[in-house]
């Protein structure tokens, strides 16, 4: 009968071998549960940063082994706050690519990404299944990178002097933002010079960026050419002279100091007098390679090692500047910019490896002495000397001006700039509305969260500054559906609370920054919508997890163990 042939098929499937696949200890998730976890710990990290977004943006501080962090920029927060959520780890990936692909944004990145895995939750939670969701995320993003490419304003075939005051403005938008936004006016054209003095390759190590403590912000200068912090010198250094004029300067990776012998050195002699002659040839050794680095006709001496006291002496008596021991990125910024080549060796010092500059001075600044090289004739390496309070604030204000920098040099590399203030985001998300209409099936509601979660941006903005941010969105959404062509660049007004036009107020961005912004965000959502099971084992990260013998063979599930065909057989 029924309940007999029941009994038996229980009978064999408890008799089935279990297949155990997972160490013991291992948990793991699976299903709506576990993504709609993952959503709420991205959510969580975008929480933190959130009221850091535009020019009226708090300051987070970060307290983390005695060390204090001041500071609104995305991917510096990010880097400190050491999340360990495997999930919330890709918030961390995407300001990091941010700040390294475009300089700038990377809040915006990780609100974006937040509010979209936001807008997925929802679906998530009826039963749409996730793939369906990252298409049409796809699809939108696509739209609005080929609509951000239409929109934008080439500022190209320029002259000089319009094209510096362009980039002035991209420099001031983005220190906007940052702690220092009331200098913005002082600090925007030292950054525009720093990058414009650079060669076609604008690398970014030839721009040295150096903090003093002491003095005001305002006491901050760029240099157009080198400068580095004096180096350790040895007695007679004093007596060198610290000012030249149109001076050449020598190159080297050489040490020039007598070295003693080491420990375990031996020498065997017959004839004490011999021990001399070995002295001698190292003293001879030595004043040889003075002599040479002298003949060049060199002012200034600079070396990657040591210049001991008997070299510094006798560059002293010969009216000779010397620095030894000078980092290394120090020297190959001095090679840059007064046309020199770094010698390894002495013997082969002819004229074309031999720099020059117009001055080299040394300059007390603060509480330290600067070695400043300037009106270099190759010209192709600058440096921001940074004044200021607390060293928490000169931190800061190096980042704001790294940020401002790499946007500078996005704009002149790809010189095409859209409005900011939240206005190129309402327009992307008033089209993709748009399209969303045009469109059949479950694609259409996904799109219409997608332009949606784009309205965060203006949002944040508002919130950020004290606004009714539900007023200025009302606004910004009729004046954008209603405006056409002369609507489109309207975004929050910071200044006045309401709107304005964002090209006219010079609040430009790099085109750059937003499509890195937007396809970073859509991967990240789409990567964290894409993960059906989190399977975690803390036991197997532990050293020598599982004992002497080995790690045991464990389960599935939360601290259980899986068996696949039957019942787990119980030790």
């Amino acid at each position: 009968d029924t309940s007999r042939g029941n009994s038996i098929d229980m009978q064999r499937g408890m008799m089935q071998p279990s297949i155990i696949l997972l160490k013991e200890g291992t948990d793991t998730s699976q299903g709506k549960a576990q993504l709609i976890s993952n959503i709420n710990a991205c959510a969580a990290v975008a929480d933190i940063v959130r009221t850091t977004l535009g020019p009226r943006g708090m300051d987070k501080l970060i307290h983390n082994q005695g060390k204090v962090v001041i500071s609104n920029d995305g991917a510096t927060i990010m880097k400190n706050l050491e999340i360990v959520h495997p999930a919330a780890l890709t918030m961390v990936d995407i300001a990091k690519s941010q700040d390294s692909e475009a300089g700038d944004g990377t809040t915006s990145v990780v609100v974006l990404a937040s509010e979209f895995m936001k807008e997925a939750k929802s679906f998530v939670e009826e039963g749409v299944h996730p793939q369906l969701i990252i298409k049409a995320f796809r699809e939108a993003a696509g739209l609005a990178a080929k609509y951000l490419k239409e929109w934008a304003i080439d500022i190209s075939g320029k002259s000089e002097k319009e094209k510096r005051d362009l980039l002035i403005r991209c420099a001031a938008t983005s220190l906007n933002s940052k702690l220092i936004s009331h200098q913005k006016d002082f600090f925007a054209p030292i950054v525009v010079d720093a990058v414009l003095s650079l060669d076609e390759d604008l690398s970014l190590d030839m721009i040295g960026v150096k903090k003093i403590p002491g003095g005001a912000l305002e006491d901050s200068f760029l240099v157009h050419g080198v400068a580095f912090k004096k180096t350790f010198s040895y007695a007679g250094f004093e007596q060198q002279p610290k000012k030249f004029k149109n001076p050449k300067i020598c190159l080297l990776n050489v040490e020039l100091e007598l070295k003693s012998e080491k420990e375990n050195a031996e020498i065997r002699l017959d004839d004490p007098a011999e021990y001399q002659s070995i002295v001698d040839a190292e003293w001879s050794i030595i004043y040889e390679k003075l002599d040479k680095i002298t003949k060049t006709g060199a002012q200034v001496v600079l070396s990657r090692l040591a210049i001991g006291d008997l070299g510094t002496q006798y560059f002293a008596d010969r009216g000779i500047f010397c620095a030894g021991r000078v980092a290394d990125e120090d020297l190959r910024r001095v090679a840059k910019a007064c046309g020199g080549a770094v010698q390894t060796s002495i013997h082969n010092l002819v004229p074309e490896v031999i720099g020059a500059c117009g001055n080299f001075e040394e300059q007390q600044i603060g509480d330290e002495r600067y070695n400043i090289f300037s009106d270099c004739p190759q010209g192709k390496s600058t440096t921001i000397l940074l004044r200021g309070g607390a060293e928490q604030f000169i931190a800061e204000t190096e980042r704001s001006i790294h940020d401002s920098i790499m946007i500078v040099r996005r704009a002149v590399k790809n010189a095409r700039i859209v409005p900011g203030g939240g206005a190129i985001e309402m327009e992307l998300s008033r089209v993709l509305r748009d399209h969303a209409r045009k469109i059949y099936g479950k694609g259409q509601l996904i799109i219409n969260s997608y332009a949606k979660a784009l309205e965060i941006i203006p949002r944040q903005l508002s919130d950020n500054a004290g606004f009714d941010s539900t007023d200025i969105l009302n606004r910004l959404r009729q004046k954008h559906a209603a405006g056409g062509e002369a609507g489109r660049w309207y975004g929050v007004d910071v200044d006045t609370e309401g709107i304005c036009d964002s090209y006219e107020k010079f609040v430009w961005e790099p085109l750059v920054v937003k499509l890195s912004a937007l396809g970073a965000a859509t991967e990240a959502a789409c990567l964290v919508l894409s993960v059906d099971e989190t399977i975690t084992n803390p036991a197997s990260e532990q050293a020598g997890a599982g004992g002497p013998g080995g790690p045991r063979p464990g389960g599935r599930g939360r601290g259980g163990r899986m068996a696949l065909g039957g019942m787990a057989r119980r030790r």
